[in-house]
Formats: C-alpha cells, sequence, structure tokens
C-alpha cells in the first residue's frame, strides 16, 4: 500500500509519495517551480486564491505519477498538512466567495484586539489559551463588518487544508486541532467556542463538522479519482496545519518535544501536557495532532513571519543570478557577525511577539566601503536565527526549556551558516531529519488510516543526517545582544 502526502505551503504544493512498509519515500514533486503569488491590495494584506491551491495540488500529484516510479491506483490513503490560520469562505456550491485571507494577513489584527479587551475579564485567555489576534476566527468576523455581502452567502468556512479535502471528498469537516488555530475552541470546556462566536456574532451553523484529527474525512469523488488516477476506494484520512504536521513528521508528539521549521515563516513547537498560556499572547497554544480528552498533548507555537520570506527577498534583491547553495557557500566566507551588519527580519506583517505589532524590515550599520552583498546575505541568516533566539526567550518565560530541537533538514537548515547561529545563539543542539511536511502527511494518512498500529511503527524509517553542537556561543551572545538593542530601538519609537 502506498500513502500520499500534500503540503499546501504558502510558496508552492508539495506531495510525496511513501511506501506503507518500508516507510521510505518513494517519490516527491512541487509545482508551481517558482514561488506562488501572494495578493496585497493593500498593506498589510495577504489573500491567495483558493481554486489555485486545487489546481496547483492535482499539478503536483500528476508530476509526482510522472516519474513511474509507482502505481497510483495503489495510494490507499491521503494526508494534507498546510499553511495555518487562513480564512476560505464558500457558498452551497462549495464555490469560494472570495479569496483566501492567509496567515500573513494583518487586517484582522485590532478586531482581534478590541475582542481580547471586552472579553479578558471572563477568563477567556485561561480557557482559550490565546486571544483571538489575528486568527481565523477574527478574519471572519473582519469579512462580516466589511464585506456582509460576500458574508450572507457564506454556507461554511474552513482553514485551507479543508478546502483541499473538500475539493478532494466533496465533504466539508475539520477537526480540533485546526479549530483550536482559529481560537474556536474552549479548552477548560473540551469543546467549540461559544464564547468568541457569540461575541463576533458567528452562527454556528458556519462551522465545519468537527472530527478527530486521524479520520475518514471522507472518499475521493469518483471524478476526481480518475482525473488524479487514484483507486475508487482511497480516503483522506489526516488533516493537520504545518506546524503540527512537522512536529509529527519529526515523532515530536510527547511532554518536552521541540520542533522548528524555517520555511517562509519560522517556528518553534514544543509539546506540553499542561494549559499554558502566555499572559501577553506573544505564544500561542494549539492541540496537537494526538490532543485528546484523555491525555493532554498541546502545542505551544512560537512564530516568526519573517524567516524564509527575507532570506528569499533579499536573494531577490541582489542575487537572482545565484542559487541558494551558492547564496549559503558565500555566506559562509564571510566572518561570525557579518562585519557589524543586523538585520531585523520583520518586513512580513504583524509579529505576534510583538503584540502583533508591524515592526517592518532594517538593515543596520551598512558600510558601502567595506561591505559586500556576502555580508548582506549572511546577516539575513543571523538576524533570522537571531529572531528565533528571541521568541525561545519567551517560551523559556513559560517553562518551556528544549533540551534538544529537532527540525527538518530542509529550507533554512540547509544551509551551515544559518545551522551555526540558530544553535550557538540559542544554546540548544539541533538535530536535522530527512524529512518533510508532505511525508508527514503521508505518514498521518497511514495513521489515519488504521494502516500503522502506533506511532513507533509509523516512524520507524525516521533518521537523523546531522546534529549541530552550540559553538562560539559567547560570541554568539554578545551578537544577539547588540542585535537585539537594534530591535528595542525599534520597538520603542
Amino acid at each position: 500500500m502506498l500513502l500520499l502526502g500534500i503540503d499546501l505551503g504558502t510558496s508552492s504544493i508539495k506531495v510525496s509519495v511513501v511506501d506503507a512498509i518500508s516507510r521510505r519515500r518513494i517519490a516527491s514533486a512541487q509545482y508551481p517551480e517558482s514561488e506562488a503569488e501572494i495578493l496585497s491590495a493593500r498593506p498589510g494584506w495577504a489573500e491567495q486564491r483558493p481554486e489555485t491551491w486545487w489546481m496547483h495540488t492535482k499539478a503536483a500529484i500528476l508530476k509526482a505519477h510522472s516519474t513511474g516510479l509507482y502505481n497510483p491506483e495503489e495510494i490507499g490513503a491521503i494526508g494534507i498538512a498546510y499553511q495555518m490560520h487562513g480564512l476560505v469562505i464558500v457558498d452551497r456550491s462549495h464555490r469560494p466567495l472570495r479569496d483566501a485571507i492567509i496567515w500573513c494577513d494583518s487586517r484582522a489584527v485590532d478586531i482581534g484586539n478590541r475582542a481580547m479587551s471586552e472579553l479578558s475579564s471572563g477568563g477567556f485567555l485561561n480557557s482559550h489559551l490565546n486571544s483571538p489576534g489575528n486568527f481565523t476566527a477574527s478574519k471572519l468576523a473582519w469579512v462580516k463588518e466589511n464585506e456582509p455581502q460576500v458574508y450572507e452567502k457564506t454556507f461554511k468556512f474552513m482553514l485551507p487544508g479543508d478546502y483541499l479535502s473538500l475539493r478532494l471528498t466533496g465533504e466539508v469537516n475539520s477537526n480540533v486541532s485546526s479549530i483550536s488555530e482559529g481560537i474556536l475552541w474552549n479548552f477548560s470546556e473540551g469543546k467549540l467556542s461559544d464564547t468568541l462566536l457569540k461575541y463576533y456574532g458567528i452562527h454556528t451553523d458556519l462551522v465545519p463538522a468537527i472530527l478527530p484529527v486521524f479520520s475518514r474525512y471522507g472518499r475521493v469523488l469518483p471524478e476526481v479519482a480518475r482525473e488524479l488516477g487514484l483507486s475508487s476506494d482511497v480516503f483522506v484520512t489526516f488533516k493537520a496545519g504545518d506546524q503540527p504536521n512537522n512536529a509529527l513528521s519529526l515523532n515530536v508528539l510527547e511532554p518536552g518535544e521541540v520542533a522548528a521549521t524555517a520555511g517562509t515563516s519560522g517556528v518553534i513547537y514544543a509539546v506540553t501536557d499542561e494549559l499554558v498560556c502566555d499572559a501577553a499572547s506573544r505564544v500561542n497554544t494549539f492541540a496537537h495532532v494526538n490532543h485528546t480528552e484523555e491525555a493532554t498533548r498541546l502545542g505551544v507555537l512560537l512564530c516568526i513571519n519573517g524567516t524564509g520570506i527575507q532570506n528569499s527577498w533579499i536573494k531577490q534583491m541582489t542575487a537572482s543570478d545565484l542559487d541558494y547553495s551558492a547564496l549559503n557557500n558565500s555566506s559562509a566566507s564571510i566572518a561570525v557577525g557579518s562585519e557589524g551588519i543586523r538585520v531585523l527580519p520583520f518586513g512580513n506583517g504583524a509579529e505576534r511577539m510583538f503584540n502583533n505589532r508591524i515592526v517592518g524590515g532594517h538593515l543596520e550599520n551598512l558600510d558601502f566601503v567595506r561591505h559586500g552583498r556576502a555580508h548582506l546575505w549572511r546577516a539575513a541568516q543571523e538576524g533570522i536565527a537571531f529572531s528565533f533566539r528571541y521568541g525561545l526567550d519567551i517560551l523559556r518565560e513559560n517553562g518551556l526549556n528544549p533540551s534538544v530541537i529537532k527540525a527538518g533538514h530542509a529550507n533554512l537548515f540547509l544551509s551551515p551558516v544559518f545551522q551555526q547561529s540558530f544553535a550557538g545563539v540559542t544554546n540548544v543542539p539541533v538535530e536535522l531529519y530527512d524529512n518533510d511536511g508532505s511525508v508527514g502527511a503521508a505518514l498521518g494518512a497511514g495513521l489515519g488510516a488504521g494502516v500503522f498500529a502506533n506511532r513507533e511503527e509509523a516512524f520507524s524509517g525516521l533518521e537523523r543526517q546531522l546534529t549541530v553542537e552550540p559553538a562560539q556561543v559567547a560570541l554568539y551572545d554578545e551578537l544577539y545582544a547588540d542585535w537585539k538593542n537594534c530591535l528595542e530601538r525599534k520597538l520603542s519609537n
């Protein structure tokens, strides 16, 4: 039996086909080859077209099939990982009523802040573990306030992965992990949040059916199965946001285990069995994929919007003639500290760890005589690593002190400069694994379909490729202090 994993990212769709017996990846494909467009009609807005996601998903699946390395009809289950916190709304014919408002869109910040101010006296933070912030529920409230003609036609709202599942199966559903990332789950009561729905005036009829994370979400529609060369008896059996799915892909499921990603955005994701909430809502707590009423498993998530997108932007501006490997090699030729250049990588919308402030990206201490473009490249990666340290210190304030951090050997973690900067400035060893979100989604599908008896069986093929030990810790502490001073000057303005 084969398992298909789909990873709906901001920049592309990636799919992987995994053999259920060996747990090995047989084939992978990505579409499009260049980064997908983010639509931004106004400053702070970020949208993508759900129909484009679907077209790209089909193209990626057919591209994987074209390798000829497997028989598509042997695919027995499908798992979906997706960019978190987005909003898709559809009418009764399941057609999107507008473009999706995605995770890095900042338009609903004021709505969420107002809600928190008015709900805080009722213990909202302790029961929901988050402020409404700029998350899915607040985005829907923005549509209700600003596009009433669209809201009135809404049949259901959903997360991006729920939309892909809908296109595959024709079924509208979600799960506790996904609903919690929209700040629509009351952890104290273990149920959908009446409080926030009532506050925003959102009827419960608009909420998709809520299933367990590992479930049969629906059988793939016959016409879709024919178009994609799949069996007529294949089900979607797993859905999760990209960060809980990344943690799953790294076998990070139990209290004390910590995962990280450094793709378009950067995340540290720590698993706990306690109802952790940060008083300032700088970090967020969501239901992990294995959370149940009997066994609390929550993911405390520290998000930095401007990580890989910072690296991508500076490459586009200064190194369009190079691939990332060449850029990384050139960066490594510059001494630690980038000869004084400091980069604040916060140019991708409101940052939660700054209480949803839009700080912007900044370049400090540039010297036209001494500095070349390789200095900029290294400084960008160091600045991203320093932003992870800033966030990790917030997690430490909340009692989460990782002894090791696991990450996929992908994206920024392919860069030796970033690897060393991250480990050095956080003073935590980093274990890098040959895995990614699409493989994690495929293995999640296997768990949801009952192919694997338990997680130990599912992840028996997980291989650690590299461990990066902290080095030059004192030097990185000194550089971080200088970087933090630059940041605090911006925050004080």
